[in-house]
């Protein structure tokens, strides 16, 4: 089955402008960040954007989901994706649509008019890489916009849903909607992705609500990690592959369809588990010279856009993973979580 280029990906989370600048380790110090994280912003975080700013910076469409939908459509016929999230009533709400409309994005956002358009810092420190999130209006995203008649008129009619893990702090119900309408609906599949470690550390009862759901579940090592020292018993303090393992086998909603848990781990293989298998599978990854690497900013974000296509497209779990590791190549080759033009058409390794 390939894509027939009518919005099958449905993809909910939450949009960001990315505000990304070259640092060194003095500004890490100065807002208590860690070199190479995710975290949500606090109020001392607060000046850090217009610090960026201040220095030379790009601003780039962000927010992880979004960067995964973007790329899904770098790769799927036109019109094969829609995006939906939650943004303010502001330029840089418009600087965001204006980016995904050139990338063939379809973006049905909910506009909120308290709050200003999300921002994320985004620090570059040699190949690491920090981010700072200040939701603001991404926060803001609700349910009834999802119901609303002209919104689940294209959730019916799409037959994939890409959740980000970030999304978990916002809003559930509609994680939720998506995820019970794909199981009811057997020809459709649900996929999460972890996005981060404090997504299992700190909103691990929300992520458990969603677990049943998960057809493929996407994260890195780190993540994983994270998940499993939440998830305590047996596999706290397991590798990548036995996490993924153990992840294939919980409790699944939708019995119809087994599920694949999918772990990144930079440089190193990437390990996938199918339910029932019992033992993971490993696909080394494409190499490339350090001298080619430019951002490592949203690389798995353009690995899961690239593995979701071969999802939609109906490809082999192999290719797909090698549809994810091709583009995410692509990206780190590119300043922040962008894709090159003129287009690349994607070729097996």
């Amino acid at each position: 089955m390939g894509s027939t280029g009518d919005h099958q990906l449905l993809c909910l989370g939450n949009p960001l402008l990315d505000i990304q600048a070259e640092c060194d380790e003095s500004v890490l110090e100065k807002y208590s960040l860690k070199p190479n994280d995710a975290i949500l912003a606090e109020e001392k975080h607060m000046p850090l954007y217009a610090e960026l700013l201040s220095r030379k910076h790009a601003l780039i469409a962000g927010g992880a989901a979004q960067n995964t939908a973007r790329g899904a459509q770098y790769i799927l016929p036109a019109n094969s994706v829609i995006y939906i999230g939650c943004v303010g009533q502001d330029e840089y709400a418009d600087k965001l649509r204006s980016a995904c409309a050139a990338a063939g994005l379809r973006v049905e956002y909910r506009v909120d008019e308290s709050q200003p358009t999300g921002r994320c810092g985004v620090i570059i420190n040699g190949s690491n890489r920090s981010l700072c999130t200040h939701l603001a209006a991404a926060n803001e995203y609700k349910l009834d916009h999802l119901q609303s008649p002209e919104i689940w008129e294209l959730v019916k009619k799409a037959k994939f849903y890409y959740v980000g893990g970030y999304h978990l702090t916002v809003c559930v119900p509609a994680i939720m909607a998506l995820a019970k309408e794909a199981a009811e609906n057997k020809d459709k599949i649900f996929m999460l992705n972890l996005s981060a470690p404090f997504i299992p550390s700190f909103f691990k009862q929300q992520l458990d609500e969603t677990s049943p759901y998960w057809d493929y579940i996407i994260g890195n090592e780190t993540e994983a990690a994270a998940w499993a020292e939440a998830e305590g018993g047996e596999v706290k303090g397991k590798g990548p592959a036995e996490i993924a393992v153990y992840m294939a086998g919980l409790k699944k909603a939708n019995e119809g369809r087994k599920r694949t848990v999918v772990i990144t781990q930079g440089t190193d293989p990437t390990v996938v588990a199918v339910q029932g298998e019992g033992k993971a599978r490993e696909y080394p990854v494409r190499t490339i010279g350090a001298e080619e690497i430019y951002d490592t900013n949203g690389a798995g974000d353009a690995f899961a856009g690239g593995f979701v296509a071969g999802i939609v497209e109906g490809k082999s779990l192999e290719e797909c993973v090698d549809m994810g590791q091709w583009l995410a190549k692509l990206s780190i080759q590119e300043l922040g979580p962008q894709y090159p033009f003129p287009k690349q058409t994607y070729s097996k390794a």
